[in-house]
């Protein structure tokens, strides 16, 4: 081990701690989406701030879920679609992220694929996959998949132009814009 000029060397631990390790990631931003899938019950869905692209070629994203009913569902299908929101869509957020809330209901703008999934035609843009791999970890699943389609909200035209990022910060959610460009 080597000195650093902060003071003695650091001895490596077996693993860090529970609470230090949840302060660094509320410091640390993440993308905001929404995944849904059908299940045997009808259409599931959660809010996800671990969804990452791993590939471009072949397109692959990766996310983790745990907890609930929904969790469940989405960690069994073999496909799922995954919604990149934007602030616009705060209240889909609030709505996927709250246990026990009432989802898909005649009010909201979804449609049922016709490969079953659930797809919100307010987001964007919308990632339908095939999950590829799964691999439990502690009380989670880790999901890769391969994208198999891109849904947009008028798929014969281009995507409307996305609103302002919508990202999860200190347990809290705020919205990016010119205001915090930096270069």
């Amino acid at each position: 081990m080597t000195s650093s000029p902060a003071g003695p060397p650091r001895t490596p631990t077996a693993l860090a701690e529970s609470a230090l390790f949840r302060a660094a990631f509320r410091d640390h931003p993440s993308g905001v989406s929404i995944v849904t899938a059908a299940s045997p019950e009808g259409p599931v869905g959660l809010t996800a701030s671990s969804v990452a692209s791993v590939a471009a070629d072949p397109p692959t994203l990766a996310f983790s879920v745990s907890g609930g009913r929904s969790a469940v569902h989405i960690a069994e299908a073999l496909t799922v679609v995954v919604h990149l929101v934007d602030a616009d869509q705060i209240g889909l957020v609030r709505m996927f992220a709250t246990p026990g809330s009432e989802r898909f209901t005649s009010a909201m703008d979804w449609e049922t694929l016709l490969t079953g999934e659930p797809w919100l035609r307010a987001a964007p843009w919308a990632l339908r996959c095939s999950i590829d791999h799964r691999m439990p970890v502690g009380p989670s699943v880790m999901l890769a998949g391969t994208v198999l389609e891109i849904l947009t909200p008028d798929a014969a035209q281009s995507p409307r132009a996305p609103g302002a990022p919508l990202v999860y910060h200190d347990r809290a959610f705020h919205a990016l814009g010119e205001h915090s460009r930096i270069l």
